[in-house]
């Protein structure tokens, strides 16, 4: 090995690693102890029921927290690959081994001519802050479908494509991945891949649609964005009250329903925007990809009636993605998250009992965590308009410009 690449063998790009990730799997194997209520529940007590039910060969649909495309089944049931471990156990070690494919392919990425460890360092430093949430839910494992999809890039857009295609059949949002795919070997590959596991689930397990009514059916969770209107409406004589609903704490009384639909209203709008720059577009960089997916699924998720904690797990690997280019205009927007982290983090899990009661501090953590989101999207969307929509600059050559300076008068 020469001296360049010792250089730039990333010693404590590992390190941070792999420090975080033991602090996490402690925290979630329970050797330690983390601030606020027990996120590992979900794991426990919900995926291991949809657990016992999807192995009889049906999913869970009496069940109205069941809400995920079919696909997530198999992430519920991957526990079964390590028959040695019980179920919560088995599910962490997953987690676990989702984290570090991403680490790898980040990092492998960002070693090559070209490309920059920007993007590793970003998911290194994200992930942790997010706290035990992210070890406990099946996101990361999403995720990790979405990076290889994004990463697989121009290069293997049918690798691309099926990875995408199936990402979505795990938890929608990857569909996203394909906004600014411009080969039709892309588009193809994800439906074929989409439609033929939808089909072979809607063939041989009953329930399989079942989430697309518990989705229609979910109302305005206290995190959200247009939360924010009832937090503060509370300390305004509001009447109504926080409820558990469809498997999250939500809002119901007056005018629920109105802000539910304006929020449904705006993810419409996003899509609008989205398709206006699609038919826009005049140029694309190898980084356009990465840059449109990461602004598609920041609007999605600002949007939503639903802003869960485990949401910012995608948002930290596809900024990671965009951060592996040298050329990406998304390293504010990608810091915004970052940031964004740290306070969900505190607004979920350790201050969770003060965003439910809505008292001042759980009040101010939402503002400032949905409004690093929502800055975070205007940033992203804009970035994106001026790097692949809007006329560069003219530049003046290095013989006009002295020439210029020369007639300048003194």
């Amino acid at each position: 090995m020469g001296i360049t690449d010792t250089r730039r063998f990333p010693v404590w790009l590992l390190v941070t690693w792999g420090l975080s990730r033991l602090a996490l799997l402690l925290l979630v194997f329970k050797v330690r102890a983390f601030p606020g209520p027990d996120v590992t529940t979900d794991v426990s007590v919900i995926y291991h029921g949809w657990y016992g039910t999807l192995r009889t060969g049906a999913f869970p649909h009496d069940d109205v927290t069941w809400q995920y495309p079919p696909a997530a089944a198999l992430a519920v049931l991957s526990p079964a690959l390590l028959p040695f471990l019980d179920y919560a156990q088995g599910f962490y070690v997953l987690a676990f081994l989702a984290d570090l494919t991403v680490f790898c392919l980040l990092q492998s990425a960002g070693m090559r001519p070209g490309s920059t460890l920007r993007g590793a360092w970003v998911w290194a430093i994200g992930v942790p802050l997010l706290g035990p949430t992210v070890y406990a839910r099946y996101d990361v494992m999403v995720t990790a479908v979405a990076v290889a999809a994004l990463l697989a890039g121009t290069r293997h857009p049918r690798v691309m494509g099926a990875l995408a295609g199936f990402g979505a059949l795990l938890k929608a949002w990857p569909a996203l991945l394909l906004v600014a795919a411009v080969r039709r070997r892309a588009w193809v590959s994800a439906a074929v891949v989409a439609g033929g596991l939808a089909l072979l689930f809607g063939l041989t397990m009953p329930g399989a649609f079942s989430f697309l009514t518990s989705q229609r059916d979910r109302g305005t969770e206290v995190e959200s964005l247009g939360a924010l209107v009832f937090q503060v409406a509370r300390h305004a004589g509001w009447s109504g009250r926080v409820v558990f609903h469809y498997g999250s704490v939500e809002f119901a009384g007056p005018y629920v329903d109105w802000i539910s639909t304006a929020a449904l209203f705006l993810t419409a709008g996003a899509f609008g925007w989205l398709l206006l720059w699609r038919v826009s577009v005049r140029r694309m960089h190898v980084h356009t990809l990465a840059d449109a997916a990461f602004a598609a699924v920041l609007m999605s998720t600002v949007t939503s009636r639903v802003i869960s904690p485990q949401y910012m797990v995608w948002l930290v690997g596809l900024a990671a993605v965009c951060l592996c280019f040298h050329g990406s205009r998304m390293a504010l927007p990608a810091g915004l998250v970052l940031a964004g982290c740290l306070a969900t983090v505190l607004e979920f899990p350790v201050f969770f009992a003060d965003v439910v009661a809505g008292d001042r501090l759980g009040v101010s953590l939402l503002l400032v965590r949905n409004g690093l989101l929502a800055l975070a999207t205007v940033t992203a969307a804009r970035e994106l308009w001026l790097g692949t929509v809007s006329r560069p600059a003219p530049t003046v050559p290095p013989q006009a410009a002295r020439t210029q300076e020369t007639l300048t008068p003194s």
